[in-house]
C-alpha cells in the first residue's frame, strides 16, 4: 500500500482553503490503495495532523514508535507559497520523492500572474492589458490611467482573490494598490473586461490530456472574489451554458495553455468571455479541492467520482 503525504496548511492567506481541500483528498483517496497522512505546514515545521509528530526535513520522513515512515508520494494540497510557486517541488526532486502537480518551472511561471501572461503572449492567447507594480518603486500613474476605469487590482503572486479589488473610480486606485501590497510585494493592475466568467479544469490520465467540462460563474458580487468562491456568494453552472462551438473553443484553448506552460497534474484556468473571445485571466496549478470546489464539480459532470479524479493525479505523478 502506497504511503501518501497530503500536504496542507502553510503560512499564507489561503491556509483555511488548503486545510479544507486536504480533508477532501484524505476522505476520497482510495483506502484500499493508499496509507494516508495529512502533513501540515506551520511556520517552518511540517507535522502530522493526528499525532503531531514532526517530519524530518533531511529526508521528509515521519518518525513513529515503529520506525520512520518514508513516503512514496506527496499529494500537494498546499495553496500559495511554498508549494504553488515551485519551491517545494525543487526540494522533493532533490530527495527523489514523487509529487502531484506541476514541476518547478511551470509552478514558478504560473504563480506569477504577469510572468504567466508574458509567457503566453507568443501563443496568441487573448488577455487583458495589465501593468505590474513593485513595492518601493515609483508608480507611473499615467500608464495606469491609460488602462482606463474600471480596472482590477490584485497581488501578483497570490490566490483565492485575497487582496483583489475592482476599482470603479480613479480616487479608489491608490487605496486598492495599497491593499493588494498587504498580500504581496508585486501588484498587477489589469484592464477591465465586461463579460461572463468561466473556469476550466484539465489534467492527464493514462498519458492523455483530459479537458473537463466548463463551469460558468455568476457571482453575486461585482466579480469572483473570495466570498463568491468560498462563501456560496456565486452561482456555478456546470456544464456552462455555451454552444458546442464555444465549448470546443474554450477547451482547445485550455489544452493549448496546459501544454504551452508544461503543466502537470490537475490545473484550472479562468476566463472571461467578451463577445466571441475568451480572455485568459489566470492559472491555478493547485486548485481548490473541497466538495464544493469547481474542479470536483467538473469531474462529476464528466462522469468521474472525486476518487477517480485523485487517482488520475496520483498515477501521473508516479509515472513520471
Amino acid at each position: 500500500m502506497l504511503k501518501v503525504a497530503i500536504l496542507t496548511g502553510g503560512n499564507v492567506a489561503e491556509r483555511s482553503v488548503s486545510l479544507k481541500s486536504a480533508q477532501t483528498v484524505f476522505k476520497h483517496l482510495d483506502d484500499l490503495k493508499y496509507e494516508k497522512y495529512v502533513i501540515e505546514l506551520n511556520g517552518t515545521v511540517f507535522s502530522e495532523q493526528q499525532t503531531g509528530a514532526v517530519v524530518n526535513l533531511n529526508d521528509f520522513t515521519l518518525p513513529t514508535p515503529n520506525g520512520a515512515i518514508k513516503f512514496d508520494l506527496v499529494y500537494q494540497m498546499l495553496h500559495g507559497h511554498p508549494a504553488e510557486d515551485g519551491c517545494l517541488q525543487g526540494y522533493f526532486e532533490v530527495l527523489g520523492i514523487p509529487y502531484t502537480g506541476c514541476d518547478v518551472m511551470a509552478s514558478a511561471i504560473t504563480f506569477n500572474k504577469q510572468a504567466c501572461k508574458d509567457f503566453l503572449c507568443s501563443h496568441n492567447i487573448p488577455m487583458a492589458p495589465s501593468k505590474v507594480l513593485r513595492k518601493g518603486e515609483s508608480i507611473n500613474w499615467a500608464e495606469l490611467e491609460a488602462l482606463g476605469i474600471p480596472v482590477f487590482v490584485k497581488p501578483n503572486k497570490n490566490g483565492s482573490s485575497y487582496g483583489a479589488s475592482k476599482v470603479n473610480a480613479p480616487d479608489q486606485l491608490a487605496g486598492a494598490i495599497d491593499h493588494a501590497f498587504e498580500y504581496d510585494d508585486e501588484v498587477v493592475v489589469e484592464g477591465f473586461l465586461k463579460g461572463n466568467e468561466f473556469s476550466n479544469g484539465v489534467l492527464r490520465r493514462d498519458g492523455e490530456i483530459v479537458v473537463l467540462p466548463i463551469t460558468e460563474i455568476v457571482p453575486h458580487n461585482e466579480f469572483f472574489d473570495f466570498k463568491a468562491k468560498y462563501e456560496n456568494q456565486s452561482q456555478e453552472i456546470t456544464p456552462a451554458r455555451l454552444s458546442a462551438e464555444q465549448t470546443a473553443l474554450v477547451q482547445s484553448q485550455t489544452k493549448l495553455i496546459y501544454e504551452a506552460l508544461g503543466c502537470r497534474g490537475i490545473c484550472r484556468f479562468d476566463y472571461i468571455q467578451v463577445g466571441d473571445t475568451f480572455f485568459f485571466l489566470e492559472a491555478n496549478t493547485i486548485p481548490g479541492m473541497s466538495e464544493q470546489s469547481i474542479v470536483p464539480q467538473q469531474a462529476r459532470a464528466y462522469g468521474w467520482t472525486i476518487t477517480e479524479l485523485l487517482d488520475a493525479a496520483v498515477d501521473e505523478a508516479l509515472a513520471r
